[in-house]
């Protein structure tokens, strides 16, 4: 966007920060994503608001992987954030990960041991929450609250050297078991999972909770801004906790309002639900609200980033709708994306007074707004056309400025015909429409003195590459199917996914790659599939010319 904006409350902050000398005007943010899943949009919003922030002021970004739950996460996970991060058009300081300090978290909480602020506790899962008490009843200790700061040390050693089965025992902070806050009721700082970790391997059989991992990580690389989503505004009195009690970097966190985006979902455990029963080709499906599937469909940097700026940065939640994300990529592919002619349905178009044989070049524009692209292009023309099976009809209605007996229109960039008939198979099924032209009414040097009100582009048949065209639509009928009744997969929109297995291209598009957006005129905007090959090209449909959507 290039309008001037005034200050989110984030840069509002951080500017107050550099005025009275905080950190000596440094700026230090971080993006901490856990490798369990792959990113949404979601995620962009927060990618562009602490990388961006920290651009603005000169400052600098870390990108550390939240790595503290070996069970549920994997290296694929790690390399797709990083893809993804940087097809943003984001380049971080240094790559972290929380593994990275799991010695130096392990010393931190012998240190809140030997202050007598932290304990091992024998307690199950459900004895821990039951002694919590509830938001309106204060919880209460038990006898494993008042072991001697040396029995915790060794115990402690114990459980770090793998003397105890996994959910034995758990080391917690020692706070205030009638505080108001529930997260300062004794948290869990550590607990026992003998699982291999995807760095540290069989080091580790204990593992830090993320309250306990998360603010120290910020202290130790100096974060000056940690900034989260709303959901963790009342884990911050625990988070300042741990830091004043370690006496380390005085780290501050600061939260805003993640991003809700309707008919879809956005919990990772939901995303992943989609992948692995199948209702999706992937985490990269272009159904998913994921940066990788967003990419597959044709999605830009440049959109999403344009997007995260428009929907700003808020402290309450909201839910956004859907269509301003395909706007902002309608906004940039228009600027962007070259024009190609594609038949989708085929019918085929016989000029019947034009010689056989014979083929011309006729001329198409690329895109005048593109870099290069004022200059257009050439593109064979000849006696036999594919045009789109709903530019003809046999009997139609008034105001129809398209083909039907007797009816002229120009055939785009090339000559104005007339609709002399057609042929129909057994089924009833039209199969060749039949048309005579007109010599003189070519296009860049019509002299024919005929205007036609319709317009069609077309494909000529010798020369078409055939393509399976897949248009994608939302996923869910529902604008918030997580809060509908029942099974959230219950609303799956079954007309998500239309493949058209025999559509007609221009040879130009036989060259396309990936990630690249095309405009099939009249059609919408494309791009090549990943999965594409020489002898199979496959398109997505990115977004429609304008919005289609009907509620249902």
């Amino acid at each position: 966007m290039s309008e001037e904006r005034s200050l989110n409350f984030i840069e509002e902050i951080v500017e107050e920060d550099i005025h009275e000398g905080k950190h000596g005007g440094r700026v230090l943010t971080r993006f901490p994503p856990e490798p369990n899943g792959y990113l949404h949009i979601g995620h962009a919003k927060s990618i562009c608001l602490n990388f961006g922030v920290a651009q603005k002021y000169g400052g600098q970004t870390n990108l550390r992987f939240d790595d503290t739950n070996p069970v549920k996460e994997d290296v694929e996970y790690v390399d797709s954030i990083k893809e993804d991060v940087k097809w943003l058009g984001f380049e971080w300081a240094n790559e972290l990960y929380a593994s990275d300090y799991f010695d130096l978290l392990y010393a931190f909480a012998v240190n809140l041991i030997r202050q007598g602020l932290a304990y091992v506790d024998d307690s199950t899962p459900e004895e821990i929450a039951e002694q919590k008490g509830t938001p309106t009843e204060p919880g209460k200790g038990n006898k494993y609250r008042n072991r001697s700061v040396e029995e915790n040390l060794r115990l402690f050693e114990e459980m770090k050297n793998g003397q105890f089965p996994d959910g034995a025992k758990v080391l917690r902070a020692k706070i205030d078991l009638a505080s108001p806050n529930m997260h300062m009721r004794d948290p869990i700082m550590y607990r026992i999972k003998h699982a291999h970790h995807h760095r540290t391997g069989d080091k580790w059989c204990i593992y830090p909770m993320y309250d306990f991992a998360h603010g120290e990580s910020d202290a130790i690389e100096e974060i000056t801004h940690s900034v989260c989503t709303l959901e963790f505004i009342p884990h911050r009195p625990l988070y300042d906790w741990f830091i004043e009690k370690l006496e380390i970097f005085p780290s501050k966190q600061y939260e805003f309002a993640r991003l809700n985006l309707n008919y879809t979902v956005m919990s990772k455990r939901k995303l992943l639900q989609l992948v692995t029963e199948n209702y999706v080709d992937g985490w990269d499906d272009p159904r998913m609200p994921t940066i990788s599937g967003l990419r597959r469909r044709g999605y830009t940097p440049a959109s999403i980033r344009d997007f995260c700026e428009r929907i700003g940065v808020a402290k309450r939640e909201n839910m956004i709708d859907v269509g301003l994300l395909e706007f902002c990529i309608r906004e940039d592919l228009n600027k962007t994306a070259w024009r190609r002619m594609a038949v989708l349905d085929p019918v085929k178009l016989i000029i019947t007074d034009y010689p056989e044989g014979k083929s011309e070049t006729v001329f198409n524009e690329n895109n005048p707004e593109v870099e290069g692209g004022e200059g257009g292009r050439e593109i064979p023309f000849s006696r036999e056309l594919w045009i789109e099976r709903e530019d003809f009809m046999e009997e139609p209605p008034k105001k129809f400025f398209r083909l039907a007996v007797g009816n002229m229109v120009r055939l785009k960039s090339a000559y104005i015909v007339k609709c002399e008939g057609f042929k129909k198979d057994e089924a009833g099924n039209i199969t060749e429409i039949y048309c005579t032209h007109i010599p003189e009414s070519r296009s860049g040097n019509d002299t024919s003195g005929i205007n036609v009100k319709g317009t069609i582009h077309w494909v000529s048949v010798p020369h078409a590459k055939t393509a399976e065209v897949r248009l994608y639509d939302r996923l869910f009928q529902v604008e918030d199917p997580s809060n509908e009744d029942g099974d959230f997969k219950e609303y799956i929109n079954p007309n998500s996914l239309h493949i058209l297995p025999n559509a007609y291209i221009e040879p130009d598009l036989a060259t396309a790659v990936p990630g690249k957006g095309y405009q099939f005129i009249r059609k919408g905007y494309f791009t090549l599939d990943k999965n594409s090959t020489p002898d199979k090209l496959v398109f997505n449909r990115t977004v429609t010319l304008k919005d289609g959507w009907v509620k249902k």
